[in-house]
Formats: structure tokens, C-alpha cells, sequence
């Protein structure tokens, strides 16, 4: 793209910082199943059941046993109290309830199992107002 004289006010698309960051969010829209995937951590691998998402994090070397805090949202973690001050958060590709979570540390590696949102089935009848 460097040879090409493009249009005024195009120039920005020269950077390759704009242009992955225009592609990831183009993609996140059209595919929002995978974008924790897509946008995700590099350290977490994320597993999904009919009922549960299993995230596995590698802990760095470094790390101290009773510093690393969990937080969960209903969308994402932060794995906090890394080495050098850090953190990490894993973007999930389904919403979770938050409340219900086990966690687990066994080879250097956090388990952490969240159970999904159910989504609400309830149908109700609406009255309708005619003229």
C-alpha cells in the first residue's frame, strides 16, 4: 500500500495499527460468538459445555501464591496480583453469572469454571388495543 497514491483524507489506512485495529472490530461485530476468542488473552484457553465455560490460565513464573485476586464480570475476567504489577483480562464469548464460579490452581495453571447465563423463556401475553 506504500506505492499507491491514494485519495485525500485515505492516508490513514498507511498504518498498520489502524487497519488491524479497523479488521478486529469489523470482525468482533460480525462474529460475536468468537470474539473473546478473537480478542482474547494469549495465556487462556477458553472451553465451552452446554452449561459451562472452563477457562485455564497459564500463571507466569514469578507469581505469588496468595497475591493473584479473580474478578469476574458477566462478560470477562481480571486475573490481577501478576508478576510486575500486572494484569490480565480473558474476554468470554458468553455471558456468565458471575455468582457461580470455582476456581482451582493445580500445575501452575488457574481453572476457573463459570456457569452461563440461562436465558429467560418466559412467554407472556400482551393485550392488544384495537381502534
Amino acid at each position: 500500500m506504500e506505492g499507491q497514491k491514494l485519495p485525500r483524507g485515505f492516508e490513514v489506512l498507511r498504518e498498520p495499527d489502524w487497519v488491524e485495529h479497523f479488521v478486529r472490530k469489523m470482525m468482533t461485530k460480525a462474529l460475536p460468538d468468537v470474539a473473546g476468542h478473537i480478542t482474547g488473552s494469549r495465556s487462556a484457553t477458553i472451553t465451552e459445555s452446554k452449561q459451562y465455560i472452563v477457562v485455564k490460565f497459564k500463571l507466569p513464573p514469578g507469581y505469588v501464591r496468595g497475591g493473584i485476586r479473580l474478578l469476574v464480570r458477566e462478560d470477562m475476567l481480571r486475573i490481577e496480583g501478576l508478576p510486575g504489577g500486572k494484569h490480565e483480562l480473558v474476554k468470554l464469548s458468553k455471558l456468565i453469572q458471575p455468582r457461580i464460579c470455582r476456581t482451582s490452581v493445580k500445575d501452575e495453571i488457574l481453572y476457573v469454571k463459570l456457569r452461563k447465563r440461562i436465558r429467560n423463556r418466559k412467554v407472556v401475553e400482551c393485550q392488544i388495543q384495537w381502534d
